[in-house]
């Protein structure tokens, strides 16, 4: 019998951290690794390399510009920002004011955890269309929130009426990722209009994540709240160029809110991590201004591995219904073979078939019974997954 004393003992670690867990993205990975020799449909990230102009324009500054090692202002370099103030009212008709309502953070990931600490207070309730990012579940219970769990419709539609019944005194905010993970659902206009209609009613803030906002197969990149007068006190969007310009490791994203918030918002972003990563900066800078066919190129691809994602999902429909993405790289895939929960039947996968999937679990209430399925990955990856996991199903 081991009478070791754990010297960090529960009880000298924070309620707020005992309170959250590890993405269950992130444990999955974890596992596969141990296990060796394992194929991915679990990466919440595209295969895309950085583009080489961006590469290239941020070696240069880095030999030519000794500031470029430096902290910048905490709300981001000046450029940058004057920059990202062009981008939203060229694409997303908002008028925000570069010197006080843009933030540029590590991340959205950074900026979606400033805004809850900003946002909620101990006891606050924080509605969460579920199936929703596993990420915010845990930012709201760090920062002493309730999570409420409203299920999306069957199509993975905001129930509007649904949201209504759940808001109550203690309801603070709501947390929307459009076009969605894990879902890949693109929230109509309409419905995001209704819902932060229901926000200024009743006086609660709609943090919208449009980190994905690039990544939709039909119709038009989807309309931000920001943009309209009537919203601009209730509503606080995240940005992040992570996925659109192959940019996750340099961790640089943004949030845009009315002053009043931002200025609320600046003492988390201080007090947490003073400024982005400045060489970060200057590669939003490059991404911003440089061409575009990156986009589009990687967008295409992108349109094929779903194709190929949603053809091989087809071949197995005795074993998993899904709706199809209309944006994003997810795919939530409802298992028709098992009653088992989503954690059991994606470690079996892991362990049996070599397959990374992520437990629809992870993502509330609304997730369970589905395994997330990210299409992310290179065609050959793809096809190997499929393959394991026929022949997987084939033994069971």
């Amino acid at each position: 019998m081991d009478n070791t004393v754990d010297p960090i003992s529960s009880c000298r670690v924070s309620s707020r951290v005992r309170n959250i867990s590890t993405s269950a993205t992130k444990e999955m990975a974890i596992i596969a690794a141990q296990i060796g020799g394992c194929v991915s449909l679990g990466q919440g990230v595209p295969s895309f390399t950085t583009p080489h102009h961006i590469v290239d324009a941020v070696t240069k500054v880095l030999v030519e510009d000794p500031s470029s090692g430096q902290y910048s202002l905490q709300t981001g370099m000046v450029t940058l920002r004057n920059r990202i103030a062009e981008y939203l009212r060229e694409e997303k008709k908002i008028v925000a004011d570069p010197e006080s309502e843009i933030c540029v953070t590590v991340g959205g990931m950074e900026a979606l955890l400033a805004t809850v600490l900003t946002v909620v207070d101990e006891g606050d309730e924080v509605i969460l269309p579920t199936p929703t990012y596993a990420s915010y579940i845990e930012q709201v219970l760090l920062a002493g929130g309730i999570p409420k769990y409203v299920p999306l419709t069957d199509n993975w539609g905001l129930d509007l009426e649904a949201i209504e019944h759940a808001i109550g005194p203690k309801t603070k905010a709501i947390m929307i990722c459009n076009p969605g993970n894990p879902t890949g659902t693109v929230f109509s206009d309409a419905e995001t209009i209704s819902l932060c209609k229901l926000g200024v009613a009743h006086n609660f803030v709609i943090i919208t994540d449009e980190a994905y906002d690039y990544i939709v197969y039909e119709g038009e990149m989807p309309f931000s709240p920001l943009s309209m007068e009537e919203f601009r006190n209730n509503v606080i969007s995240i940005y992040s160029l992570s996925k659109k310009y192959a940019l996750t490791g340099w961790r640089v994203g943004w949030v845009t809110a009315a002053k009043g918030w931002m200025q609320q918002i600046m003492k988390v972003h201080d007090a947490t991590a003073i400024c982005a990563p400045t060489p970060s900066q200057f590669a939003a800078l490059a991404a911003l201004n440089g061409e575009q066919n990156c986009v589009a190129e990687m967008r295409e691809k992108l349109i094929e591995r779903k194709e190929l994602c949603c053809a091989r999902l087809d071949k197995l429909h005795k074993y998993f219904s899904y709706v199809t993405p209309k944006g994003a790289f997810y795919v939530m895939a409802k298992y028709l073979f098992s009653d088992d929960d989503s954690q059991e039947i994606a470690i079996r996968l892991l362990n049996e078939a070599k397959v990374i999937t992520i437990p629809g679990g992870a993502f509330g209430a609304g997730g369970e019974g589905h395994l997330r399925i990210s299409f992310g990955g290179e065609l050959e990856t793809i096809n190997e997954a499929f393959d394991r996991i026929e022949q997987w199903l084939d033994k069971i």
